[in-house]
């Protein structure tokens, strides 16, 4: 069983209908029993960085994301969910992420040239990196589906998939047992299908 943890920021039903889609089981729970019970999780995430972060604190979420991961659990993070994998934002101030991928999120206002829109919305090829399992079933140069004005940096050597909006932007980073992916699987048709499958297996 997968739990998509709802800790009141996250587009939850559309990506627990994606999971549906693909046959894999799923929930979604604030219950810190229900997370330790389950076989992996997926951390979603839209809007304010600082204030997600907020929210995890609240109910000491975090440290529960924390310890799972550390038990080796598979944890996928999902657009504003994979940036609170890193260290810290600079989102509006700077706020504490997770720590569990060295690296921090920064503005992609200063990275694109001044053409260039943000937030960065659309379809974007995938650059792969390397040989990562969670993108078993795609191929380079497989488009998904952006919304964000904020991006995974310092942390080259965590990145998997790398998108290019005038700039190469991270677009998917792993260490061990954590993921993560700045687009939306469950916005990004077949391929992100793909990605979800290869992540429950």
């Amino acid at each position: 069983m997968v739990a998509i943890i709802d800790y009141g920021v996250g587009n939850l039903f559309s990506l627990k209908s994606s999971f549906h889609a693909i046959g894999q089981k799923t929930v979604v729970t604030g219950d810190p029993e229900v997370i330790r019970s389950a076989e992996k999780l997926v951390l979603p995430g839209v809007g304010a960085f600082g204030d997600a972060a907020a929210l995890l604190r609240e109910n000491n979420m975090d440290q529960l994301i924390r310890e799972q991961a550390a038990s080796g659990k598979p944890l996928l993070g999902i657009c504003l969910g994979m940036q609170l994998l890193f260290d810290y934002s600079t989102e509006y101030g700077h706020h504490e992420g997770l720590g569990l991928i060295p690296g921090s999120v920064q503005p992609i206002r200063p990275v694109i040239p001044a053409g260039y829109k943000v937030p960065h919305i659309g379809w974007n090829a995938l650059h792969l990196k390397g040989d990562n399992r969670l993108f078993r079933y795609i191929s380079e140069g497989d488009c998904v589906y952006f919304v964000h004005s904020f991006y995974g940096a310092d942390c080259d050597n965590f990145v998997i998939a790398a998108a290019e909006y005038g700039a190469e932007l991270t677009a998917a980073v792993a260490r061990e047992n954590v993921c993560g992916v700045q687009f939306h699987p469950e916005k990004s048709g077949t391929v992100g299908l793909n990605i979800l499958r290869a992540f429950c297996e």
